[in-house]
């Protein structure tokens, strides 16, 4: 699933080249991908049809186009969706699902194989469907000390914390995976027994990979993660952990190992992230 450096690196695209534009028609070819917008293919239809677009927003995972009437088109990629810009003549992707054509000729589309993801136009900016999302770490008002606070109050391990989106958004199994080999910490380890200062280092080598992550486009490990143009990004080729099992690690050369975690996988080095010596917690 796209994670924050990867949902940015579309919103800059779309900051580029749609904010401004006024939408001229709109075609939902699959209703399933507007299944969110509760009055249907239609209503949404007639609410972006002649609207302009004023700005492109982000928070964690989520992106928005706010619309000059103040309500926003609140867009989630799921785990495969993609927002392209190209020109209406261009071949027809496969799991086209949602095209809108705006005022200087270009076309905006959707696509999306799985069909995990959606888009919706909310009454407000931001839209009140994710007033629940906490801040990212890349948003100005992101308040370090007060995550570590609520990280450290929880009975949980640390990479569950660092994916709960109410405490901090955007980040996923790549980022968390990356940032806690940063740190040295194994996913399991207690958020109540990390030290104040242990916790803060792990927020910041958060900001700090999903910063380096977007200067290089996002992570691509397939077709399915790419900007507005269709464009990968590089960062897979700079991860010191995640995918990386059986590599040496890149700090004391010892196997990262790949180990089952919450339906997925997690990646560490057995040597700079030891298991907690009390067990899971």
């Amino acid at each position: 699933m796209p994670e924050l450096p990867e949902v940015e690196v579309v919103r800059l695209g779309l900051d580029e080249h749609v904010v401004g534009r006024a939408v001229t028609a709109v075609e939902v070819l699959d209703p399933r991908s507007v299944r969110r917008h509760g009055p249907g293919p239609s209503d949404f239809v007639a609410r972006l049809v002649g609207r302009r677009v004023d700005a492109a927003r982000r928070r964690g995972k989520y992106l928005w186009l706010v619309l000059d009437d103040g309500s926003s088109v609140l867009t989630h990629l799921g785990m495969s969706g993609q927002a392209l810009i190209c020109d209406p003549d261009a071949a027809t992707p496969r799991h086209l699902r949602i095209t809108v054509d705006l005022d200087d000729g270009r076309q905006l589309r959707f696509v999306d194989q799985r069909i995990f993801g959606g888009m919706a136009v909310s009454d407000t900016d931001p839209p009140t469907e994710i007033a629940h999302i906490a801040p990212d770490p890349l948003d100005p008002g992101f308040d370090v000390a007060r995550v570590v606070s609520l990280m450290r109050r929880r009975r949980t391990g640390v990479k569950r914390a660092l994916l709960d989106q109410t405490l901090v958004s955007g980040v996923g199994n790549i980022y968390a995976d990356e940032a806690l080999w940063r740190a040295r910490l194994h996913y399991a380890r207690s958020t109540r027994g990390l030290r104040i200062a242990e916790a803060t280092e792990l927020i910041r080598h958060v900001h700090d990979v999903m910063t380096e992550a977007l200067a290089q486009g996002g992570t691509s490990f397939d077709a399915l993660y790419v900007n507005v143009n269709g464009q990968s990004g590089y960062f897979d080729r700079s991860l010191n952990a995640y995918g990386r099992e059986g590599d040496p690690c890149d700090r004391c050369g010892a196997m990262i190992v790949r180990e089952p975690f919450m339906n997925r996988s997690s990646y560490r080095c057995p040597a700079c992230q030891p298991r907690p010596r009390n067990g899971r917690w």
